[in-house]
């Protein structure tokens, strides 16, 4: 009964988190493609044949349901996947949809025709591969309509966290701030669209101002997936074990792991 949460890296560890305590009796398996990260600077068919390669792994460890806690490979590769790749008993899931579904105040199955919502100005931070995909303010636009979306591509953040180099990484979230805010002065909205951002929530915050409200994925996935699984709870697969697999170098990347978590994570070689 095992779902599957994959990231190009660590920072869908913010998403498991957050899943994992809405669903304790839910077993997870990670995937983690350290080899190959970031995918934020590769081009979509990259991100997809990669993507998909560990979607692969994840089916064959009893996950019939994935979650991309990528927002890369949400936006580059999901659709893709749903129309032509995802065999007929399985699921894949990409972690916009939490975001929007907050930002509009109305569900994913809600198919009536795009309304004005409250917030008219968003910030969008995210990697450069995100950015380019326009996959976000695609899926806002079939939903809302008079959302003014300003897109910052957040070059170097996912890098130094990766390294564990805190001062570096509040340095450059200042810096994207800083040059969203030259072309859209007040924004109402920020989301934060990858999933290592979560942990600089709180530069972000900062450099925004208090007047400006924050989306983070990681609590809004998870119970975006506590209520899927409420409505589709053949979703959950035959595994029955939870466990930790990337494609990098185990020993180094769960101690990066147990630093980024703050508690012992042990991976194994995928």
């Amino acid at each position: 009964m095992a779902v599957g949460v994959f990231d190009s890296g660590l920072g869908g560890l913010t998403v498991l988190d957050a899943v994992a305590r809405r669903l304790p009796h839910v077993p997870f398996v990670y995937f983690g493609d350290n080899a190959h990260a970031p995918y934020g600077v590769r081009n979509a068919e990259d991100v997809f044949n990669l993507t998909t390669a560990a979607v692969t792994r994840l089916f064959d460890a009893g996950c019939d349901l994935v979650i991309l806690a990528c927002n890369t490979a949400s936006a580059a590769a999901l659709r893709r996947m749903q129309e032509s790749w995802v065999p007929g008993d399985k699921r894949v899931l990409g972690v916009f949809v939490p975001l929007i579904e907050a930002l509009t105040e109305r569900q994913w199955g809600d198919n009536s025709p795009p309304r004005e919502v409250a917030v008219k100005h968003v910030a969008l931070f995210a990697t450069p591969a995100t950015v380019a995909s326009r996959a976000f303010q695609r899926e806002l636009a079939f939903r809302a309509i008079g959302v003014d979306v300003e897109a910052q591509p957040c070059g170097g953040v996912v890098d130094a966290i990766e390294a564990g180099d805190e001062m570096l990484a509040e340095a450059l979230v200042r810096s994207h701030v800083e040059a969203l805010k030259r072309r859209m002065p007040h924004p109402e909205a920020a989301i934060l669209g990858c999933t290592h951002y979560p942990l600089m929530e709180a530069t972000f915050q900062d450099a925004l101002g208090p007047g400006v409200k924050v989306y983070s994925q990681a609590d809004l996935v998870a119970e975006s997936l506590a209520d899927y699984l409420d409505r589709h709870p053949d979703m959950i697969g035959s595994g029955t074990e939870s466990m930790f697999l990337t494609t990098g170098d185990p020993v180094s990347v769960s101690n990066k792991a147990t630093q980024f978590l703050r508690r012992r994570i042990e991976f194994r070689a995928a």
